[in-house]
């Protein structure tokens, strides 16, 4: 019988990591990879100008768990997907603007909470 051969070791990136300043930051990043995703882009660990400690689903799988746990809800949802595809955020000067960015700030909180707590932001 022959003898199983251990897995080989894959080093995803060797240069140091660094976290987001903050979680917008992070939201607005996890976009700019899926829009281009999106465009037909194929994502590659460490290709980046700099080097992140997570994937870009890492950060959207954060806003879904806190979703989940009934955290943050459906409206909150929707106003990070909408603001983040546009990559801006709510403007609370605009009237029309102004519960999205209760919103979005309540939301963002709430994210950098989790993500500070993983490393994902300093």
């Amino acid at each position: 019988m022959a003898q199983p051969r251990p897995a080989p070791v894959r080093v995803l990136n060797e240069r140091p990591t660094e976290p987001f300043a903050d979680a917008q930051e992070a939201w607005f990043w996890f976009w700019q990879c899926q829009i281009a995703r999106d465009e037909g882009a194929r994502f590659v660990a460490g290709a980046g100008l700099v080097a992140r400690p997570c994937d870009p689903d890492d950060i959207s799988r954060a806003a879904l768990s806190l979703a989940r746990r009934r955290i943050i809800d459906r409206r909150h949802l929707r106003v990070l997907a909408e603001y983040g595809r546009a990559l801006i955020p709510p403007d609370p000067r605009l009237p029309d603007q102004a519960i999205a960015h209760r919103l979005w700030e309540d939301a963002l909180d709430r994210l950098t909470t989790l993500l500070r707590g993983k490393g994902i932001v300093a």
